[in-house]
């Protein structure tokens, strides 16, 4: 007969299953309390690392309509119950069970599908939401930094060229006098000319 203890437990890790996106079973022989603490701490606050009972563990899973456990139940068992970033979770399992060989990584559920332990590890291998986030944040700025310098760019450009133009004209607007010098002598060729011509008619009537 299930007591009051047993029903409350059982009620307990259904919610958890329930309330998480994933769910990662293992076995913790060997660890001591010290390494429990420091696993919980590196899994963060949205993941709950439960120590539970086999069978109560069995019954609520039933009752939560997962399977993935059947036949994993045995020895000293712990679920990550994983309610924000699965994949960080994964990446804080797998990390410790590299430091911590007595942690075994046994099977998950990760959105209703089923992981065995080499899924779990793959899926520790991608990149996880924060950093996903962090990495778009940089694309999106990218293209801003760059029209940054673009624009930087033409508008010295534009400043070199607008002091270039006003030398250009400051050279154009002294250059009629010297243009001008060159006419003296051509006003003084056709002056010669004028003068040349009367004496050539006041000749030819003495000629005659």
């Amino acid at each position: 007969m299930a007591t009051p203890i047993k029903v409350s437990a059982v009620e307990e890790i259904t919610n958890d299953f329930k309330d998480s996106n994933a769910a990662v079973l293992t076995e913790y022989r060997g660890l001591t309390v010290a390494q429990l603490k420091e696993l919980r701490r590196s899994l963060g606050a949205e993941t709950k690392y439960a120590v539970v009972k086999n069978t109560l563990t069995g019954i609520a899973a039933k009752e939560a309509g997962i399977d993935a456990f059947d036949g994993q139940l045995a020895g000293p068992t712990a679920i990550a119950f994983i309610k924000g970033d699965a994949i960080a979770a994964a990446k804080s399992l797998t990390d410790f069970a590299k430091s911590n060989p007595q942690l075994v990584i046994k099977t998950g559920i990760f959105e209703g599908k089923t992981f065995n332990s080499g899924e779990v590890a793959a899926l520790a291998a991608l990149e996880s939401r924060e950093f996903q986030l962090s990495r778009v944040a940089g694309v999106l700025k990218a293209p801003m930094a760059t029209l940054a310098r673009t624009l930087d760019a033409l508008r010295i450009k534009l400043e070199e060229n607008e002091g270039g133009s006003a030398s250009a004209e400051s050279s154009v607007s002294e250059d009629p006098a010297a243009e001008e010098a060159p006419a003296a002598p051509v006003a003084e060729e056709a002056a010669a000319s004028a003068d040349a011509a009367p004496a050539e008619e006041a000749a030819s009537p003495e000629e005659k």
